[in-house]
């Protein structure tokens, strides 16, 4: 569960730098890129839940 988190603090540290310092400047390529980083944050999340019940039902 350790390496998971990492994992996620690592693609949530990506998604500020991008956001501070690597901002397209295009409005609308900006928010549909930062829609597609969202979901695959929340994706993880769901991954991380379901392993965590996964390991919890043995």
């Amino acid at each position: 569960m350790k390496a998971h988190l990492i994992i996620f603090a690592v693609l949530i540290t990506g998604f500020i730098s991008y956001n501070i310092f690597f901002k397209v400047e295009d409005d609308r390529l900006n928010t549909i890129i930062n829609i597609l980083y969202a979901s695959v944050l929340f994706g993880y999340i769901a991954f991380m839940g379901f392993a965590l019940l996964k390991k919890m039902k043995r």
